[in-house]
């Protein structure tokens, strides 16, 4: 998921969705109503950010009592750009699927289309939004900035706590070294 900041002239909401990447911005679904819906409608510029977390690295790793060096490793992409609803059938149904390749990749559904009679209903009911991005940014808190020393360091230490996140943090730390 991702967080969706939308703003009235007064204050920044954001809310958190599901979305999947299509035709160079994101598309996402919901109610045709709401708080959402309202601000979109009122200022339809908006700024969407995606985390993925990686190892959660303590301050202990750096063999120090003082908390400072605590920090949890990460990679970000934020977008910015204009949501507008999607007011087709087909266009909406095309949305649609992106999500659904990207939540259920394995199938086992029928594809959405605005002429297939089990999604008639539920096209006309769902509201789409795509955001178009403007500008795209990408972050990642990796150990980039650390010498080689410290980061093998952290590659014993996560190696020795084990998770497969851990795991997969290391491959990124050696792939940044």
């Amino acid at each position: 998921y991702g967080t969706l900041c939308l703003s009235d002239e007064k204050t920044p909401y954001g809310v958190p969705l599901n979305f999947a990447w299509w035709e160079e911005g994101i598309v996402f679904h919901g109610a045709k109503e709401g708080k959402k819906v309202e601000l979109m409608a009122h200022n339809p510029k908006a700024y969407f950010s995606v985390v993925k977390p990686y190892a959660f690295i303590p301050s202990y790793f750096s063999h120090t009592t003082s908390a400072c060096p605590a920090t949890q490793f990460f990679a970000s992409v934020s977008l910015e750009g204009e949501v507008s609803a999607l007011e087709n059938s087909a266009e909406k149904a095309k949305g649609l699927n992106a999500l659904m390749q990207k939540l259920q990749p394995e199938g086992h559904y029928e594809t959405i289309s605005e002429t297939n009679p089990i999604y008639t209903k539920m096209l006309e009911a769902t509201a789409v939004f795509y955001l178009k991005a403007k500008q795209t940014s990408f972050k990642l808190k990796m150990g980039q900035n650390l010498n080689k020393e410290r980061k093998i360091g952290l590659i014993e230490e996560l190696e020795k706590r084990g998770s497969a996140l851990d795991i997969e943090t290391v491959r990124l730390i050696r792939l940044y070294m």
